[in-house]
């Protein structure tokens, strides 16, 4: 039985390994172009990859095998798990998934395309944001936040038609839905995670109550406007996933006029981690067509490791900077000698935590001064202040994911109710703002991760715990020497060794105990931001 796998895996390597890279580029080039062709091969070569899990005959030899027990190698019982449910999530008619993957795409290349058209002026979402960002004339906010919410009605019904097909893949192998079954194939159980979100919501709702009464002050004042009169364009983000700058300090001046891409370059260094080979592959500036996003892709599980940015000098792309790379450098260390099927993170959260750890030093004032963006004389104030705006932004975050979570999972349950008003009650249950009165529109299908990363915005929350789990024990146990340098060096060193390196050999609650001494736990985020 155990050589029988061995000669799977082997097969199984020799025609994933090219399938996976061929995908990867193609994916890439559209996402920077935007063409048509680009998007149609990504599409053909997603589907000549899905042909390989959706065969019927080798997921039957993974089964007899899985079933029988039989294999005691815990590298081989690891990539049995990994490969067996990378294959059950395929086991349904091969028309229907490429029916799946063939309206992703179509709705991926519509998001790509799309620029919020405002009194005939094209924008960019990176313009949209700063209009939302620094404009106070409500007329003038409305008008661009609804520019942007016209993608909606765009895709909205495509999506609704993808997330029935999703759910009858899901049924057809015996899940309730699609949320569920995407919980569970990615070993995480469905009744566990709205349990801490549960936790969460209750942690974080009368510090975020408060802090939202310090934004509606502030945004009255500065908008002049009525407290009560307030709404979602007034927040200066286009879904309040990010809060308004409220605090007197200005993070975005600390960035004007410097270059993000050396700034990201020199602090990795600083820790002993190199990605001049990675931002040499990367695509990090606006273009017509160019996805408008930011990702990082593992081109072939072997090195080859690229992110898509759109940069401007502010806080906010250096904080995205710094969160890719995170991606990258967990990407890039894996240890190549892992088996193929576990050259990759322990979990889509484990990498999200890296990726959030790293961007949260965008207004870290050693971070600040380490990089020589302000001296120590600032520091103190930099320290104190940057600390709110980050508290702040985890609590807001917080609340948006409560949002996409509790919408998907209900959206799953029953695609046919009224999403537009499941929507906005869940807007103004967790965020506490206000639906503008008498809108009905599909201001849900304007979030691209609700069509194109399916049931996957809950890691996002997990992975802050993460991020906090990881900053105390570095605090406590790693990084104590009192020498920067070494600490940093430390920093750098313990990742590669205990996260990066061991890619998916453990399952993530087990690579988590190893790397911290405990399972995943909310308690340091909250002693981190919940006061």
């Amino acid at each position: 039985m155990q050589n029988e796998l061995i000669a799977f895996i082997q097969n199984f390597d020799s025609v994933v390994q090219p399938l996976t890279k061929a995908s990867s580029l193609a994916y890439w080039n559209a996402s920077i172009s935007g063409k048509e062709e680009d998007w149609k091969k990504s599409e053909e070569l997603n589907i000549e990859l899905t042909k390989v899990f959706a065969n019927k005959e080798d997921f039957a030899i993974l089964k007899r095998i899985k079933e029988s027990e039989a294999i005691t190698d815990e590298l081989l019982k690891r990539q049995l798990d990994v490969m067996y449910n990378a294959y059950l999530g395929n086991q349904v008619d091969t028309g229907l998934l490429n029916s799946v993957i063939s309206l992703q795409t179509e709705i991926e290349q519509k998001y790509s395309n799309f620029r919020a058209d405002v009194n005939g002026k094209k924008l960019s979402d990176n313009e949209v944001e700063e209009v939302l960002k620094t404009s106070t004339s409500s007329v003038e906010l409305k008008q661009v936040w609804e520019g942007h919410k016209a993608i909606g009605p765009v895709v909205a019904q495509d999506i609704i038609n993808l997330v029935k097909k999703r759910n009858e893949i899901a049924e057809e192998l015996g899940f309730n839905n699609y949320h569920e079954m995407s919980l569970k194939l990615s070993e995480q159980d469905p009744a566990e995670i709205s349990s801490l979100f549960d936790e969460l919501d209750t942690l974080t709702r009368d510090s975020f109550a408060g802090l939202k009464g310090e934004i509606d002050t502030y945004l009255s004042n500065r908008d002049n406007v009525k407290m009560e009169e307030l709404m979602p364009w007034h927040y200066q983000n286009r879904f309040f996933q990010e809060p308004p700058a409220i605090y007197s300090i200005d993070l975005d001046k600390y960035y004007e006029g410097r270059n993000i891409e050396t700034l990201t370059t020199d602090y990795f260094l600083g820790i002993g981690l190199d990605i001049s080979d990675m931002l040499a592959k990367s695509d990090l500036y606006e273009k017509p067509g160019k996805n408008q996003h930011a990702y990082c892709i593992d081109i072939d599980n072997h090195g080859d490791v690229r992110v898509l940015c759109n940069i401007k000098p502010n806080q906010n792309w250096m904080g995205t900077m710094l969160h890719e790379f995170g991606h990258a450098n967990y990407d890039k260390y894996i240890d190549p000698q892992l088996p193929f099927a576990l050259r990759n993170p322990a979990h889509t959260f484990t990498t999200e935590a890296i990726a959030m750890f790293f961007g949260r030093m965008s207004s870290n004032a050693t971070f600040l001064v380490d990089m020589k963006l302000t001296d120590s004389a600032d520091a103190g104030k930099v320290a104190a202040e940057g600390f709110k705006v980050l508290r702040l932004e985890q609590l807001t975050f917080s609340r948006w994911a409560q949002v996409m979570y509790r919408f998907e999972k209900a959206m799953y349950e029953n695609p046919d109710q009224d999403l537009n008003q499941l929507w906005w009650d869940t807007v103004e249950k967790y965020q506490m703002i206000k639906k503008p009165e008498g809108r009905n529109m599909p201001d849900w299908a304007t979030k691209i991760h609700v069509a194109l990363y399916p049931c996957y915005y809950h890691n996002y929350l997990l992975g802050e715990l993460l991020a906090s789990q990881f900053a105390n024990h570095l605090q406590t146990a790693v990084a104590t020497s009192g020498d920067v340098e070494a600490d940093m060096k430390a920093t750098g060193e313990y990742f590669k060794s205990n996260v990066f390196m061991p890619g998916a050999r453990y399952q993530w609650n087990e690579m988590i105990e190893k790397a911290t001494g405990e399972k995943l736990t909310a308690r340091y985020y909250a002693m981190q931001f919940v006061q």
